[in-house]
């Protein structure tokens, strides 16, 4: 039985995970993440920041359950914990380009009508 306590546990664990996405930097480590692992070096060259930022930003995804590290030697590589989130991430910019396309759209009504 779903209780409104685990209700709003499920609801609570699911906003962390929408946090994880919260920062444009993390969606590009994402996105670096699926073409192929990457330690935090190759990941901050990647994406444009520097290294203590890359390796807060994967902490925050490693805590949401986004990303995974396993340690090869010296290093830590870091992955995609599950391909969906690539999905989830390509869906919403899917819903993004519909909104682009509707908010031209509706400009481009307007300046018709001026």
């Amino acid at each position: 039985m779903i209780t409104p306590a685990l209700t709003q546990e499920i609801t609570q664990l699911h906003a962390d995970i929408c946090s994880g996405l919260a920062d444009p930097k993390r969606i590009l480590i994402l996105y670096a993440l699926s073409e192929r692992p990457r330690n935090v070096s190759e990941v901050a060259e990647t994406v444009g920041i520097s290294q203590p930022v890359a390796s807060r930003h994967l902490n925050i995804l490693r805590e949401r359950g986004m990303v995974v590290a396993n340690r090869e030697g010296q290093s830590v590589i870091y992955m995609l914990a599950d391909e969906r989130i690539i999905q989830a991430l390509d869906l919403l910019r899917a819903v993004l380009g519909d909104n682009l396309k509707s908010r031209g759209n509706l400009a481009s009504t307007v300046l018709e009508n001026l």
